[in-house]
């Protein structure tokens, strides 16, 4: 046993030699190596090019203190692709990818928040960072992440209401009724927005946001009263009790709540008078 120890001991030994000094192909062929000691090794190897380093850092199954040394050295970190390579890592330590996080990229930022399976801790944060850079991007990038951005970027841009991008974020396949809902939940909002969401072939029809509409100020009267017709009596009168909406559409409200009484009461009226002539008028 202790001699195959032994053994065993000089081989490493002898692979984190050749780590150290080696170069072209074979330091090519180490980049694969399943022991860390010799992987660790070659983060000293002088010979170690920016390239080499991200075939390394390619591996699914590298060892954690590998990512965790690489993270330490400042010179490495120097390289952008390193730095990217590193975030993108699934076992890159979670306090490293959030330090990287804000070195990151735009476009990279958007790919972090769009992977399956990353943290929700991650994701967040990088949503976070994508949101503060907002104000100082110029027109033509929020174009591009109003196409592709996620959801939450795509309520933010939804939100700031430029004429060019709220068609485009409205497409958006990223963006969720939640975050429509939550643009919505904002009484100061440009008009444009609230229109465009009115007009939507998919937005117009949920229910949800129907009723959202409803409740905004900046709802045109036309689009509000051909939806009236379609909501719940239970929520027709919630949204016509006091302060709720203005009282001049409370008004309609309240006419569409009394309409709907009275229809059920003829309806009822039929039903329990089968033989009646106005019953007999509609067969």
């Amino acid at each position: 046993m202790a001699i195959q120890a032994g053994i065993e001991m000089a081989g490493v030994e002898k692979n984190r030699e050749r780590a150290l000094a080696a170069a072209g192909e074979e330091l090519a062929a180490l980049l694969h190596h399943a022991d860390a000691e010799v992987l660790l090794a070659l983060l000293d190897n002088p010979s170690l090019e920016e390239t080499q380093l991200c075939m390394l850092l390619e591996r699914k199954n590298l060892p954690a203190e590998i990512l965790e040394e690489v993270a330490r050295r400042k010179p490495l970190l120097k390289s952008y692709r390193v730095k990217k390579a590193l975030a993108f890592h699934p076992r890159t330590p979670r306090l490293v990818t959030l330090r990287l996080l804000r070195d990151l990229y735009l476009m990279d930022l958007v790919q972090i928040t769009l992977l399956p399976g990353i943290p929700t801790e991650l994701k967040r944060n990088a949503e976070d960072q994508l949101v503060s850079r907002l104000p100082q991007l110029p027109l033509g990038q929020k174009i591009t992440l109003a196409r592709r951005g996620p959801a939450r970027l795509a309520g933010a841009l939804l939100a700031e209401g430029h004429a060019q991008i709220v068609s485009i974020v409205l497409d958006n396949a990223y963006l969720t009724e939640a975050q429509v809902l939550r643009v919505l939940s904002r009484e100061k909002l440009p008009p444009v927005v609230v229109r465009s969401i009115s007009l939507h072939r998919k937005w117009s029809i949920s229910y949800n946001v129907r009723l959202a509409l409803v409740r905004h100020p900046l709802s045109p009267l036309a689009t509000v009263l051909a939806y009236l017709p379609e909501l719940t009596v239970s929520d027709l009168r919630e949204l016509a009790s006091p302060g709720v909406v203005s009282e001049s559409l409370r008004k309609y409200l309240q006419a569409e709540v009394q309409r709907r009484i009275r229809a059920g009461e003829k309806s009822a009226t039929k039903e329990s008078n089968p033989g009646s002539p106005s019953a007999s008028n509609q067969d």
